[in-house]
């Protein structure tokens, strides 16, 4: 893959997985009923604009070159426990595809998250 290709790739991935987060963040600040009736199902209702402005916040870290490593962690660990929680009380797995685009998306711009430096 040539590097512009790798670059226009890692865009797409990286804004795919960005405006996923940052609309499901919008989402919840809305706090239209349907979102405020699924997240009380599980339990955290209450928290649904601290739940949506995490979403944002992260995203936004992650989104800046000089904090991706930062926001992803974050991001992961955010979806992971959006995950379990999904897990836990039986409903669809919304988390996944887009903790799978912050994987993707990380590795696309730097490696060294993942693999260790090579001399």
């Amino acid at each position: 893959m040539n590097a512009k290709t790798k670059r226009i790739v890692t865009i797409i991935f990286t804004a795919l997985a960005a405006g996923m987060t940052i609309l499901s963040g919008i989402m919840k600040l809305s706090q239209s009923p349907e979102i405020v009736d699924t997240l009380s199902k599980v339990g955290v209702g209450d928290y649904i604009v601290f739940l949506g402005l995490m979403e944002i916040g992260f995203a936004a870290l992650f989104l800046y070159s000089k904090t991706m490593k930062i926001g992803f962690i974050l991001l992961c660990c955010y979806f992971a426990g959006a995950l379990a929680t999904e897990l836990s009380h039986g409903t669809p797995f919304n988390a996944l595809l887009p903790m799978i685009l912050i994987w993707v998306a990380t590795f696309l711009r730097d490696k060294s998250v993942f693999l260790p430096e090579t001399a």
